[in-house]
């Protein structure tokens, strides 16, 4: 995201691609039963049974669903656009307009975090940063699931689905986030990898569960 322009591009990028991204991803979890698991055993372990957040939420899908399945949450995104759509599709549940470097939460105010591919648009050196945030708003025996793309390139892009954007995506090396959990104070409890479902983009993904340190 590197920087104001970064995250004014991302936003801007994210704001011109709701609607189209609604009608694509929305649905995704149906054919991603990995990630249903995790999700509903993130869920489960929410700390003193406090909220959830979805950060990165995008149009709200990972919110609702948890949602259905008992857990009280709350969406945050840094695009107006996309919140405003998550709000518009799931008028029972909160979203907020915020960024992974300034959350807009209280102090420990989550019981648990979900981070389904919200780390793309970082650097490699804004990990660390973002989840220190992270820590910040998780109670002290809290956890969150990180998932992003395996690699160390950066694919710029400036044509998304007939749209005209301008935004970044960044892969990262699994041993780089699970440092940058560690140094934030996280202890890592699990991590995997997988191979693309056929609906996807054809890059191998990983996911790191943590927890904050000394829980």
């Amino acid at each position: 995201m590197s920087g104001t322009d970064g995250r004014g591009r991302v936003r801007r990028s994210y704001d011109t691609v709701a609607e189209e991204y609604r009608e694509r991803i929305g649905t995704e979890l149906a054919y991603k039963p990995l990630d249903r698991a995790l999700l509903a055993a993130l869920a489960e372990q929410s700390a003193d049974g406090a909220p959830v957040a979805d950060l990165g939420c995008g149009p709200g899908h990972v919110t609702a669903w948890l949602a259905e399945r008992g857990a009280r949450t709350v969406g945050i995104d840094l695009s107006p656009g996309m919140v405003a759509l998550a709000r518009r599709e799931h008028p029972g549940a909160e979203f907020r307009e915020g960024d992974l470097l300034r959350l807009p939460a209280a102090d420990g105010e989550f019981g648990a975090l979900v981070a389904l591919y919200a780390v793309v648009h970082l650097t490699p050196g804004e990990l660390r940063a973002a989840f220190g945030e992270m820590r910040r708003v998780l109670r002290p025996s809290g956890r969150v699931l990180v998932a992003f793309h395996v690699g160390t390139e950066i694919r710029h892009v400036t044509q998304w689905w007939g749209h005209e954007v301008d935004v970044d995506f960044h892969f990262h090396d699994p041993g780089t986030v699970t440092e940058a959990l560690t140094d934030a104070g996280f202890e890592v409890e699990a991590r995997l990898e997988r191979a693309p479902y056929p609906q996807e983009t054809e890059t191998r993904r990983a996911y790191v569960l943590a927890r904050v340190s000394g829980a």
